[in-house]
């Protein structure tokens, strides 16, 4: 009979290194999403809550844990609209302040379709090793019914040399990224 805890860690093993093709889309965006010449396989969904959908997305041979780079697929029902959401991810930046020296956002609004970028980075110095991460996010509103969906990108650099790297990299990398969210042509995002 196999101790408790070595089933446990072998159950973990196996969920760890499950294909991203065990993944069940429940946005209607199954993936691969192609975006600036790359393409971004659906690795891993999650809903948090009853109105809450998130899908993430990674090119091959990267792990969700460990990205250099990911796109992000998310929903949420109910009353809220693109700028509320933006402005509810900018009150978490606000509160991160005290504690992260890198934090820094911008936004963008197309007052035309209502649609909102926000485009921010932040850091965990205290992570093992350090990491920054520089995200932009595209929040419009849902194919079908109340709600906002996102579709974004996200960017990380690890280590003090990969940090050092990726941030004298990050004024060319986000102005190409940021245009090419800005006029990518979303799939209908909406909750299944």
């Amino acid at each position: 009979m196999m101790h408790p805890k070595l089933t446990a860690a072998a159950a973990m093993a196996v969920l760890l290194t499950a294909p991203a093709l065990a993944q069940t889309d429940m946005l209607g965006v199954p993936g691969p999403i192609l975006f600036q010449g790359e393409d971004y396989a659906l690795a891993w969904t999650s809903q948090p809550s009853d109105a809450y959908f998130k899908q993430e997305y990674v090119p091959v041979g990267q792990a969700v844990e460990t990205y250099a780079d990911m796109v992000l697929v998310e929903a949420v029902a109910g009353a809220i609209t693109p700028a509320q959401a933006a402005a509810s991810q900018v009150e978490m930046l606000a509160s991160r302040k005290d504690t992260d020296p890198v934090v820094n956002h911008e936004i963008i609004r197309n007052e035309v379709t209502g649609e909102v970028l926000l485009d921010f980075l932040v850091s965990d110095l205290s992570a093992d090793p350090i990491l920054v991460e520089w995200n932009a996010y595209r929040y419009l509103p849902l194919a079908e019914g109340e709600g906002v969906a996102l579709f974004a990108i996200s960017r990380r650099g690890y280590g003090e040399d990969g940090v050092r790297a990726f941030l004298g990299d990050l004024g060319t990398v986000r102005g190409e990224a940021i245009n090419a969210l800005a006029t990518f042509d979303i799939p209908a995002i909406g909750i299944r």
